[in-house]
């Protein structure tokens, strides 16, 4: 009984990499749940467009396709068009998609390890929050509650990211983010710099240090957000390819699920369950 409540905790862990949320959507379709102070609810939703878009600001949380919160789904990109080398590294890598968490080799479904950048944005579809300060704009990730900076001063992307100089900045799980704004409403950001040892999607795609990701936020109006997702990384991929577009929401009382993945209680739930069972794709 004492490792009951490890158990059900990591397998909360493992359950936020399946491609659908079945209580949420039950929990959204009764429509029984009361609105708490304390506790998303996607059934208390943003109703019509809200008015315009405010000038330049992304700030407040959101709520995605898989949140409960009836937003649209997602649209589908283009399949990654990988080089040799790239179809390489994508072929060892045995994604919760495909494997049970005994069989798979997922860093973040074994170990914890943070989800990284852009894998980040297409797994927080279900939310995300937005931050702003003076001179950049701080992106929150319920999952793990992580977070990255993304800089709004002018200044430009490392370029000798990983180098050996001693100025050369190290890669990161999250990279190194510049953005502007395009017209009243959309923030283009890019980033590069990402640590290799990060997946870009769930399926297990590689990229390397240089790979330039550009997301694109559009503000349609006060209640309406999109993000269209693009990779360019000659490595591992023989042309630039889409990641796709994600919808989201603006949350009325601006409360966002806490989803953690805890080592310990993941470490208990693989020993006593999910090794056990065998390694089966």
């Amino acid at each position: 009984m004492k490792m009951r409540k490890p158990l059900t905790r990591a397998l909360a862990g493992l359950a936020a990499f399946l491609i659908f949320s079945s209580i949420a959507v039950a929990q959204n379709q009764q429509g029984t749940h009361k609105a708490s102070v304390w506790k998303y609810d996607g059934g208390n939703r943003s109703v019509g467009s809200g008015g315009p878009s405010p000038l330049h600001d992304l700030s407040g949380s959101w709520a995605g396709p898989r949140s409960g919160a009836g937003v649209q789904d997602s649209k589908p990109g283009d399949v990654p068009p990988l080089t040799a080398l790239g179809q390489q590294l994508f072929g060892g890598r045995k994604s919760l998609q495909k494997y049970d968490p005994a069989g798979t080799n997922d860093p973040v479904v074994r170990t914890c390890d943070p989800l990284g950048f852009p894998r980040a944005d297409r797994y927080s579809i279900m939310a995300m929050a937005f931050a702003t300060m003076s001179d950049r704009i701080v992106v929150l990730y319920p999952f793990q509650q992580q977070w990255r900076e993304i800089w709004m001063d002018g200044r430009p992307l490392p370029k000798n990211v990983g180098a050996s100089g001693k100025d050369a900045p190290d890669p990161r799980y999250y990279g190194y983010s510049v953005g502007h704004w395009e017209g009243d409403n959309t923030l283009v950001v890019d980033t590069t710099g990402l640590d290799e040892n990060t997946w870009i999607t769930d399926a297990g795609y590689p990229h390397s240090i240089d790979a330039h990701v550009q997301e694109r936020f559009t503000r349609r109006d006060h209640n309406d957000l999109e993000l269209t997702l693009t990779v360019d990384d000659p490595k591992f991929y023989t042309k630039p390819f889409s990641l796709g577009t994600e919808y989201f929401r603006w949350v009325p009382d601006q409360l966002l699920d806490e989803r953690l993945c805890i080592p310990s209680n993941v470490i208990e739930y693989l020993k006593a369950v999910g090794d056990p069972a065998g390694k089966q794709p």
